[in-house]
């Protein structure tokens, strides 16, 4: 299975709110930057499952959605957008750009980079700005 098939399972996985069938895609030694400039990364399932499990709780009508791609040996670098309704009912879309390092036909590491702070706006009722919009308003792979 090509490292791009395997992202987007774990996205169809997480949009079922799969929390196991997002794990099954993830190396027992998982290192996770889920906010890779913001935050110290999760290291092994267990911890990934405790964040999965937490941000189960605050989103809601998930379209994560993948624009472009680039594979080199055992690293995928993307471009998408997280996009989900938080349980207050606002929709947060959050551009973003990752790596995903594989080992053993696993994901072994993942580095997201993305805006915490228009994050944090979209969650609290701000406006979406226009050239987000724009930039999000793109077909998305697989």
């Amino acid at each position: 299975m090509s490292h791009i098939n395997q992202l987007l399972g774990l996205i169809s996985a997480w949009k079922a709110r799969d929390i196991d069938g997002v794990l099954s895609f993830m190396h027992d030694d998982i290192v996770w930057h889920f906010a890779a400039v913001i935050a110290p990364p999760l290291k092994g399932k267990v911890k990934a499952r405790k964040l999965l499990a937490a941000m189960a709780l605050e989103v809601r009508d998930v379209t994560w959605r993948i624009f472009d791609y680039a594979e080199k040996d055992e690293r995928l670098f993307v471009e998408g957008v997280d996009e989900y309704v938080s349980m207050s009912g606002y929709l947060v879309s959050a551009p973003y750009a990752g790596v995903v390092e594989f080992r053993d036909g696993k994901i072994i590491g993942l580095r997201e980079y993305f805006d915490m702070g228009s994050v944090n706006a979209l969650k609290t009722g701000d406006a979406m700005k226009e050239h987000v919009r724009a930039m999000i308003a793109r077909d998305a792979v697989g």
